[in-house]
């Protein structure tokens, strides 16, 4: 499977699979063929299989092989037309009939510039198994795993927590109780955790203090209790700030209440510092007991807020979606991005797409006017939208990163990637 399913060997996927069925007879072009290649019903899938025949039917010795497996391999014709004659005449002296040797020739030249080393096909088969195996009977772990490997590669997460939603695993923000560095696995629950270290502007000492204090005094009851024992070194205004509007405090204080309340909480944070610092003791120190902070009230953040906040410090959205509220005219009005490539609608397929726009690049023709590569993503996937200078002129204002969009043309595909050229664009406005 792994050495078949690539460019090039694939068309002959429907041959192995009838051959194994025993839907399909194998034929060989000679006897001598079939101990080579009857492990893989007839298709000639292996470099090892390809050498093998060079010295079975030809007479040549593993290294002469190994010279024509890289002369079919790398195309060199005048290398290629020597072995051809090379391996045509060894034939001969083999017994073999000369159309016959030709025959062969001609049949494995195309399977030998794509076939697969056997060794390095086993090792990865090895590999696809076992993580296939943790998948299946430890899909939490294995995912916030996989997670963790990538997660410096912002789109590269987007895809892998669309496959944990496949899984009916839930990817949840950070939590000052639950996260570690990196992504964690919730206990007992189907969930992962972002890790602190996802958040922009915290660094991996906050982060290192918090978890390790959070492991050895156990988890933070009040956020009086979290400033109390983090020490104001590892704790500044901006990582303090970023953690806030990424939710890691929403189950034990309001957003909006704590940004309003920084400067305060910030200012305790140094006093307990002090006191610790200059090694005066509390009168109720011991018994586990915190000094309120008094907090001015605040209005709760709306979730279009928290979203912002999440995009801005986690570079995608977690906790919800900004298209959640436009899920029925999305459904009924256009087409879902990751239907587009399901549905074959390639070069020229006029569609119609509505989704939020995430990334904008501007660029100056060589005539001096703007075009714009605008990345729009749906629910299901993102697409790139390609925007003429006709088209931008008098509707630059909505092409921003956040609006939501509907956005008509055609279909085309450069260097094998779709885009979509932009001929309508039309603002979906919150009613």
């Amino acid at each position: 499977m792994v050495a078949l399913y690539r460019p090039g060997p694939m068309q002959f996927i429907p041959d192995y699979i009838a051959g194994k069925n025993k839907k399909k007879k194998v034929e060989y072009l000679h006897s001598k063929l079939q101990p080579i290649l009857e492990s893989t019903y007839g298709i000639a899938v292996y470099q090892e299989q390809v050498m093998r025949i060079a010295r079975d039917l030809a007479g040549f010795s593993l290294s002469e092989a190994d010279v024509l497996r890289k002369a079919i391999g790398k195309k060199i014709r005048k290398l290629l037309m020597a072995q051809r004659e090379k391996f045509i005449e060894g034939m001969k002296k083999n017994k073999i009939d000369e159309n016959i040797a030709l025959q062969i020739w001609y049949w494995i030249e195309p399977f030998a510039s794509y076939s697969f080393n056997r060794s390095h096909a086993a090792a990865y088969a090895m590999i696809a198994y076992q993580t296939a195996y943790l998948k299946v009977h430890f899909p939490v772990e294995f995912m916030a795993a996989l997670l963790t490997s990538e997660r410096n590669d912002v789109d590269r997460i987007s895809v892998l927590i669309g496959e944990c939603k496949k899984m009916n695993l839930e990817v949840l923000p950070p939590d000052i109780n639950e996260s570690f560095n990196y992504f964690g696995v919730v206990p007992n629950k189907n969930q992962i955790r972002f890790g602190l270290s996802a958040v922009k502007n915290v660094g991996s000492g906050i982060v290192e203090t918090i978890v390790e204090e959070r492991k050895t005094n156990g988890p933070y009851v009040s956020i009086e209790d979290f400033i109390a024992r983090i020490s104001s070194k590892d704790l500044n205004k901006k990582s303090m700030e970023s953690l806030i509007k990424a939710g890691a405090f929403d189950k034990i204080a309001e957003r909006n209440q704590l940004l309003l309340n920084l400067e305060k909480l910030l200012e305790s944070s140094r006093e307990n510092q002090r006191v610790k610092t200059n090694g005066q003791r509390g009168l109720f120190e011991g018994m586990n007991f915190n000094n309120n902070i008094k907090m001015e009230a605040a209005a709760p953040a709306s979730e279009k807020e928290k979203l912002g906040w999440e995009k801005e410090l986690l570079g995608l959205f977690i906790s919800s979606h900004p298209l959640n509220n436009f899920k029925n005219i999305l459904d009924s009005k256009t087409t879902a991005i990751a239907n587009i490539s399901k549905n074959n609608q390639g070069r020229n397929a006029r569609v119609r797409i509505g989704g939020i726009i995430s990334k904008v690049k501007k660029i100056i023709t060589k005539s001096g006017r703007p075009m714009l590569f605008v990345s729009v993503e749906d629910l299901s996937e993102k697409l790139e939208v390609v925007v003429f200078p006709s088209i931008m002129e008098g509707k630059s204002e909505i092409f921003q990163e956040n609006k939501i969009v509907m956005v008509s043309g055609r279909m085309d595909s450069k260097d094998g990637v779709p885009k979509l050229i932009c001929e309508e664009v039309e603002e979906i406005i919150e009613s």
